[in-house]
């Protein structure tokens, strides 16, 4: 009997679930405090007259409400409020605002779930126990997850002039936008900046019709714009718009080329049989203890390869010195500044969301969807390899100020 009475408690003559309690309990508060709202907004108890009242009751309304507990079926107040004009208008609590159907927990949790890869079903499977019978339509999905676009209004246009950047990654991502009744593929331009503490920010993300010079050089033109300083040292694949577009705002910053996208390109311009040969070559340029054995290891490179894949060598040729900058910095950044990775990365986990996905239906949807997965910590960007190195790179002036 004393293990029942846990989950049973006697009212009146009738045993009622310890959860329906709760429910009950839950229900009161919410109407008791917007009850409580509306007696803050009217100056007046119900019934009660006096010289400052500022509006009337009027009537009430059915709502209800999806929370933890299940549908919540709440009885809410009605009122006119009195407006400095001499009209009227109705009144809008703020504990439950006008059209909201949901709780902020149940919304929190299916834009959680959405970010996590799942559709629609899956959101209803997961959320099942949480929502009880309440309904959960695929376009309330979409309009909980609209929300989010807030946030990402907010990020895009914040003023960058208190961020001290060090190191800044630019790359281009690739993402699948529904457009005129077909499935297109976009770029979306994106930046990575490394601090003074050497925590790694994602500062700018922008979709563009194609990966042109004039997009790479308005997207770094809108970093300026936001009060971004000059980094001292910016990693960039070999997109010569973007390259044009660095050296033209930031003349005095350092380049690092990626040499993930160089091996690629190296590759491409050579036979398949002499690809793992190739590839061992380049490795020993760019994994070398040194600047000394990696310039030893370049011209090793192009002395071997010149009559054989003259392609290769010229796509090796054209990174120059720039293939070869972060040599100059501490021994233990070096892994994680002679690529860009860090936005591979974030392209890697935005094709994983975007299986589930299938294609964006609108160019802002895929945009707001890449930014929340960042903010929300779905995907985590790790802390600079060497940060504490950082200091050295100033002090002893291992890369030249920017202007």
């Amino acid at each position: 009997m004393e293990k029942r009475t846990r989950n049973l408690r006697l009212v009146g003559r009738h045993e009622v679930p310890l959860w329906e309690l709760i429910h009950r309990t839950i229900r009161n508060t919410i109407e008791t405090a917007v009850a409580e709202e509306l007696r803050a907004a009217l100056g007046a108890d119900e019934y009660e007259r006096t010289a400052g009242r500022s509006g009337y009751r009027n009537g009430s309304r059915e709502r209800v409400l999806s929370g933890p507990t299940g549908p919540l079926a709440l009885t809410l107040p009605r009122a006119r409020l009195a407006r400095e004009d001499g009209g009227e208008e109705e009144w809008c609590p703020t504990v439950v605002p006008r059209y909201q159907r949901r709780m902020r927990e149940i919304n929190e949790a299916v834009a959680g779930v959405y970010l996590s890869g799942g559709n629609t079903r899956r959101i209803r499977g997961a959320l099942r126990p949480l929502l009880k019978a309440a309904p959960l339509s695929k376009s309330s999905v979409s309009r909980i997850v609209t929300t989010l676009r807030a946030d990402w209004e907010t990020w895009r246009t914040q003023s960058l002039k208190g961020v001290n950047v060090m190191y800044l990654y630019l790359d281009a991502i690739a993402l699948k936008v529904r457009s005129a009744g077909k499935v297109t593929s976009l770029p979306v331009l994106a930046a990575v900046a490394v601090l003074t503490d050497g925590t790694k920010r994602l500062v700018s993300l922008e979709v563009c019709g194609s990966e042109s010079g004039a997009a790479w050089e308005g997207f770094v033109e809108g970093l300026v714009a936001r009060g971004m300083k000059p980094p001292r040292l910016c990693i960039i694949d070999g997109n010569a718009g973007l390259h044009s577009a660095i050296t033209t705002t930031w003349p005095k910053a350092k380049i690092q080329r990626c040499a993930v996208h160089k091996l690629r390109n190296i590759l491409r311009k050579a036979p398949q049989h002499a690809h793992d040969e190739i590839r061992e070559d380049f490795h020993m340029i760019v994994y070398a203890s040194g600047i000394g054995a990696a310039t030893s290891a370049h011209e090793a490179f192009i002395r071997k390869w010149s009559k054989k894949c003259p392609g290769a060598v010229e796509s090796l040729k054209e990174a120059g010195d720039e293939l070869l900058t972060f040599y100059a910095l501490p021994t233990q950044q070096w892994k994680t500044i002679r690529t860009t990775n860090v936005i591979e990365r974030l392209n890697e986990e935005f094709r994983r969301r975007v299986k589930t996905q299938g294609s964006f239906p609108t160019e802002e949807s895929a945009i707001v969807l890449l930014y929340s997965l960042v903010a929300s910590g779905q995907i985590n960007l790790r802390r600079l390899d060497g940060f504490d190195k950082l200091v050295d790179v100033v002090t002893d002036n291992q890369l030249e100020p920017a202007a």
